[in-house]
């Protein structure tokens, strides 16, 4: 990418990393860091392994709720998992074992299979109340050669790059938008969630409430130089939010409420929450907690 100038005058908004969030295994819990690497497909190790079905088609909470229960952890060179009643499952981060294609939305993937006993742990913990199509789940790695191409449509053309995330790299909101969530459940009488139930990656602090809806590209100062970010398109929200991660049980109070105030005509009156990014600069900078961002408002 070019080396982007340094702005000559302030920038419009002034906010800091409030968290950050990587979800190894698409669909799975994520994990909450305080400092994350960036390349060019997002958060590094971000959707960088998925479960899949017998034809190689992926499967997410929106099937199988109970995957919000799989906990992963790094552990020096591993990976992590673990899920109750299970015992904790090693995968060392640069394992692989066959080739095998599986599909993401409208992509078909070159990527690696992970073996049969990583297919046996996912099939056992899911499989068992699981539809027949659902009980035998096989574990597929990224292939780092392939490149899966985002939507131009959203990009302006510019050439951007993911993983087995549903079609960008980083998903961003803050703080505020999920406080402003909270204030109207409790409105009607109903408890708080967390941040996990909407799984960005960059969580922003220090703004109002769906500022990140309007901002032009950011800049983070990360360590090893500035990351470059663009908010391309709003993220519309499927049934996954209404998931409670603790227990997988699902109730429609998250998705009615947001139903309320949260329908973007962006995208046809679907209901967002937060946006979807594509890194612009930055390969290979850290990002961390407590670091400065900078943001113009787009016209």
């Amino acid at each position: 990418m070019n080396k982007r100038s340094e702005p000559s005058t302030p920038a419009d908004v002034q906010a800091t990393i409030a968290q950050l969030w990587v979800y190894p295994v698409k669909s799975c819990a994520g994990l909450s860091l305080q400092a994350a690497e960036l390349t060019r497909t997002g958060l590094l190790y971000d959707r960088a392994w998925m479960v899949v079905d017998s034809n190689g088609d992926f499967v997410t909470q929106r099937e199988l709720p109970r995957m919000a229960l799989i906990q992963p952890a790094f552990k020096m060179d591993e990976l992590v998992l673990r899920a109750p009643g299970m015992l904790a499952f090693h995968l060392a981060l640069s394992a692989v074992e066959a080739p095998t294609q599986v599909r993401v939305w409208d992509d078909e993937l070159a990527a690696f299979d992970m073996g049969d006993l990583a297919a046996q742990w996912f099939s056992d913990f899911l499989g068992p109340d699981a539809p027949e199509a659902l009980k035998r789940l096989r574990l597929a790695r990224f292939d780092p050669a392939v490149r899966r191409l985002c939507s131009a449509k959203w990009t302006g053309g510019r050439e951007a790059v993911t993983q087995f995330a549903d079609g960008f790299g980083v998903l961003v909101t803050s703080t505020a938008s999920l406080d402003e969530l909270n204030g109207r459940l409790a409105q009607s009488g109903l408890a708080p969630v967390g941040m996990d139930r909407f799984r960005p990656n960059v969580v922003l602090g220090g703004v109002e409430p769906h500022d990140e809806d309007r901002f032009g590209p950011w800049r983070v100062e990360a360590d090893g130089g500035e990351a470059w970010f663009d908010n391309v398109k709003p993220c519309a929200r499927c049934p996954i939010p209404n998931i409670d991660p603790v227990t997988a049980l699902s109730s429609p109070a998250v998705g009615d409420t947001l139903q309320t105030y949260r329908q973007d005509r962006r995208l046809d009156g679907a209901v967002t929450f937060g946006m979807n990014a594509i890194p612009l600069q930055g390969d290979g900078v850290v990002l961390r907690v407590g670091q400065r961002v900078a943001a113009d408002w787009r016209f």
